[in-house]
């Protein structure tokens, strides 16, 4: 943060020398040589609109700061995660007694009647599937399991995860899972983090993909996140969310950095859903832009198991892994999922899911994506044991 502030300090001192110096910029250059072409063939009249220093400047400081705030959000959003590597699953050895989900039926045993469905893991923000903690959690899914897993990388991994439009990142995951001969006739998703809305893109907004069958969510941003992935954690967090506002809904951010997709600053709705890409179309959020097949595929699944951790410092409010959010009028006040309009109004699906019993909201104790061996057992390996033909959990 101090790197930050040391750079936001140099970008300020940089644009008041830049008003009281002679010097010009490159924008002033190309604007003085507008200037003169205008002025030989006598295209500047008095009063008229032409360029004049004046809008040279201005076009030279609107440059700059532009250029600043774009800069600010991206180091804002990019940094907690690159330092930390926090939403990066981890396997923890748990104390004896301190550990355990709390939820309803998520634990309850699975009958396997055919050889259970195959299975793909989706990772988070800034991993990847050599990583050894990723490694190491998908094997161990496949051990217990005894059925056929993938972990699906997304372009080059950790770089694309971050800089990658997140339809983008679904696009390829839909083409991969099509290509898959074990997916074929049908598979189960295990999401971490990040990796959960683009799950959700795959069973959305993949046409021709093979069927989803379960969906196990750990940590997923579903309502989205009011700050910065990580900002809990950090000091002076109200100057990160300060500078979130200069440009997390602009074009260029929302084309080029990852999680600017589904930062949803709850007082200033306007602008998400007129500037983020990604969400507001994924939740169905838009009136006029409602699709019915996104509520009627996510509806489609035969269980949604949907994990919080009650001690989440990455995402904002911990909550969202459940589809709660901060109410529309009431902006301060988390609601829970039942609250919500993408509940009440069922734009997804969650509501006939929820109301049909197959939906599972768990809570494990501990921060974001740390998860012990007995939670695996309990919450997530029953939904892995499942085969096509096996009755609803």
């Amino acid at each position: 943060m101090a790197f930050l502030l040391g750079v936001a300090a140099e970008a300020l001192a940089t644009h008041n020398q830049s008003t009281q110096e002679e010097t010009t910029t490159d924008v002033e250059t190309r604007c003085l040589g507008k200037l003169q072409e205008e002025r030989k063939v006598g295209k500047e009249e008095e009063g008229g609109e032409g360029c004049t220093m004046g809008s040279c400047n201005q076009q030279s400081r609107l440059g700059v700061l532009c250029i600043a705030a774009c800069v600010s959000v991206c180091i804002l959003l990019a940094v907690p995660t690159v330092l930390c590597f926090a939403t990066r699953v981890s396997l923890v050895e748990e104390e004896e007694g301190a550990r355990g989900g709390r939820g309803g039926g998520a634990a309850a045993a699975a009958i396997i009647q055919e050889k259970p469905l195959p299975f793909i893991v989706l990772h988070g923000i800034g991993d990847e599937c050599k990583n050894h903690g990723l490694y190491q959690f998908t094997q161990l899914l496949i051990n217990v399991s005894g059925a056929v897993g993938f972990c699906i990388e997304i372009g080059d991994g950790a770089g694309d995860s971050f800089f990658m439009r997140l339809d983008k990142q679904a696009d390829l995951v839909c083409d991969q899972v099509k290509e898959i001969p074990e997916l074929q006739s049908g598979y189960n998703i295990v999401g971490l983090s990040q990796g959960n809305v683009i799950g959700r893109a795959v069973i959305e907004f993949c046409d021709s993909g093979p069927p989803v069958h379960n969906f196990v969510s750990l940590g997923g941003p579903h309502a989205g996140t009011a700050s910065v992935p990580g900002c809990a954690a950090m000091s002076l967090c109200w100057v990160a969310t300060a500078l979130i506002r200069l440009g997390v809904y602009s074009s260029f951010v929302q084309n080029h950095l990852a999680p600017s997709g589904y930062v949803k600053i709850p007082d200033d709705l306007d602008a998400y859903y007129k500037g983020c890409l990604f969400l507001p179309k994924l939740n169905n959020e838009i009136a006029s832009n409602w699709n019915a097949t996104y509520k009627d595929r996510l509806s489609s699944l035969n269980h949604l198991v949907l994990i919080m951790f009650e001690h989440d410092t990455i995402l904002i409010p911990r909550e969202t892994a459940w589809f709660g959010y901060y109410g529309e009028e009431q902006n301060s006040v988390v609601q829970t999922p039942q609250e919500t309009k993408l509940y009440k109004e069922d734009w997804v699906g969650l509501r006939a899911l929820d109301e049909a019993g197959r939906v599972s909201y768990v809570s494990f104790p501990g921060d974001h994506l740390r998860i012990t061996k007995t939670e695996v057992d309990e919450y997530i390996i029953p939904h892995l044991r499942t085969s096509k033909n096996a009755s609803r959990l």
